[in-house]
């Protein structure tokens, strides 16, 4: 197995506009995160990545691109953004960007150009086509937020295709300079210094150009087999790698919408020279197949633990993957899959242990680290996400029973995770002293960093622990995986394993003291559990105890 850096590092993720804001206008900031290194520093961080700081209209809160050689302008200016790598380096991190290139703005200069005329030169760096036989939009495609995926342009009288909101354009791979726009982009960005990208919704890139209608109404089925792993997604990333990915010491990691265990090999082993690692969503999307994200099943703890180990089976040992349990597109960690009320510390810190036990580049989200939960406002008014403000017009003209829908947005909606960082108890979370652009969580009051720093027994401080005890013990990173308890619900009990060391990771994953059986070897070292002065030898866990063991070879 190759080892690396990137396979090596903890990985942080940092969405700007509610991080930390540094010039009391509600919207965090370059300046703002700048001011936080050395805070991200001492949790043990190695690898920042930054969601989007282009210049950007907003309506997909960055992920709609009009500029990718520029600043948007509520974070502040380039020079900010090279104040801020330059911080990040000299503090020994790496600085990975969002490389958002399925789509752009509608506002960037090559749409507007495109849309323009049917002759222009930027025409075909985008989908267009003329309205289907009834007159209507060209094929029956869904947007991922809601409504069709295509959009009338009055000017040429011809639909253009967006699979995210119809502010987001997509970009068609298939034009050569386009490719070379994109390849240009990012040496732009590489030769200023930064350290990799984090792909969105790379497997997207190659389209089926007989666009053909949709006969299943299982919208993840759609994004596997219609909208993802197109016919030439793996010649556009190997032409990637070749020209730009190959030619520096950087790290890639794709967000990988429709990418089964089966398929991820192609596009991350070794031998095929494209990514380095992907986000697989199978966990994020457990329990929201049947009806959507907003009217959720429960998920049972075996469907969980089957997802991880199918994966680390599927993937073999010269493939590589990232491993998370929220991030800016999904709920927060505690809240969907501990306890954030009764055993809020307990879980958020067995939460922890999972991530940095399993094989696979951790990544934490902004505020996992000190147990940030789920928001519940009551009113749609105080909501910002457009995927939760264009499910609500579509379900309330459907009819549809609005009180349940809320329900499932305090569950699943993407505002849970945007909410901003709750810095200390004082007014907003210590987030601004303006008005900030989406509400702070009430519970700052008692969830905040500063509380976090000056309770030796936070979850702050146990990420802190098991970040330092995984970089001392390389067999939490390279070593095998086993499961042992494929079957139960409410234990996840696995081995890592290496020539020189292994471990045994025992988590309760239920609010109920449950049994397990202890392995039986020699010399058994209990390194590390969540509860303190806890007998080792004890069969008896605690609710959401988690405990990790060593064998003494």
């Amino acid at each position: 197995m190759n080892k690396t850096w990137w396979k090596e590092g903890i990985m942080y993720q940092i969405y700007p506009r509610s991080f930390n804001d540094s010039n009391e206008d509600g919207i965090g900031d370059l300046n703002g995160i700048a001011e936080k290194l050395d805070y991200i520093k001492d949790l043990g961080v190695d690898i920042i990545w930054l969601s989007p700081v282009y210049k950007s209209p907003n309506d997909d809160n960055g992920y709609d691109i009009s500029d990718y050689y520029d600043i948007m302008d509520e974070f502040g200016k380039m020079a900010d953004f090279d104040k801020l790598l330059e911080g990040v380096h000299k503090r020994g991190m790496k600085l990975v960007m969002d490389l958002v290139v399925n789509h752009s703005s509608d506002e960037h200069e090559w749409f507007q150009t495109s849309r323009s005329s049917k002759d222009n030169p930027f025409r075909d760096y985008y989908y267009w086509k003329p309205p289907g036989p009834d007159g209507g939009p060209p094929n029956n495609w869904q947007s991922f937020f809601g409504g069709s995926a295509w959009e009338l342009d009055e000017t040429t009288g011809e639909y253009y295709l967006h699979l995210f909101t119809k502010k987001q354009p997509d970009l068609n791979w298939e034009n050569p300079k386009v490719r070379e726009e994109v390849y240009q982009l990012m040496r732009f960005w590489l030769d200023k210094g930064v350290d990799g990208f984090r792909m969105d919704v790379i497997p997207l890139i190659s389209k089926h150009l007989d666009f053909p209608d949709v006969s299943n109404d299982d919208f993840l089925y759609v994004i596997e087999k219609v909208y993802a792993n197109g016919p030439r997604v793996h010649e556009f990333l190997r032409e990637m790698n070749e020209k730009v990915i190959s030619q520096y010491d950087m790290m890639t990691v794709g967000e990988g919408p429709g990418i089964t265990s089966k398929l991820a090999r192609n596009y991350v082993g070794d031998d095929r020279k494209e990514l380095h690692m992907i986000f697989h969503l199978d966990h994020m999307f457990l329990g929201m197949q049947e009806n959507g994200k907003f009217y959720p099943r429960e998920v049972k703890l075996s469907e969980f633990k089957s997802i991880f180990t199918e994966w680390n089976f599927d993937i073999g040992e010269d493939c590589w993957i990232n491993i998370y349990l929220d991030n800016h597109d999904f709920p927060r960690m505690v809240s969907r899959w501990g306890d954030d009320e009764e055993f809020h510390n307990e879980s958020g810190k067995l939460l922890a242990m999972l991530i940095l036990t399993l094989r696979g580049t951790p990544c934490i989200y902004q505020g996992s680290e000190i147990g940030m939960t789920n928001v519940a406002f009551d009113s749609i008014e105080d909501y910002r996400d457009v995927e939760t403000l264009n499910n609500y017009r579509i379900e309330k003209a459907a009819g549809k029973d609005m009180e349940t829908f809320m329900k499932g947005v305090h569950q699943n909606g993407r505002d849970n995770v945007r909410t901003p960082i709750q810095w200390d108890d004082s007014e907003n979370g210590g987030f601004t002293t303006g008005k900030p652009w989406i509400k702070v969580n009430p519970n700052y009051k008692t969830i905040n960093a500063k509380q976090a720093l000056a309770d030796s027994n936070s979850i702050y401080y146990f990420y802190q622990e098991m970040i330092k005890y995984r970089k001392a013990n390389p067999t939490l990173v390279y070593g095998d995986y086993m499961i042992m308890d494929k079957d139960d619900e409410y234990l996840f009990t696995y081995r890592r394993r290496d020539d020189e060391h292994t471990y045994w990771i025992i988590l309760n994953m239920s609010s109920n003291h449950q049994l397990f059986e202890l392995p039986v070897y020699e010399e058994l070292s209990l390194e590390i559990c969540n509860y303190k002065d806890v007998n080792p030898n004890s069969r008896k866990l605690q609710p959401w105890e988690a405990r990790l063991y060593k064998i003494k070879k």
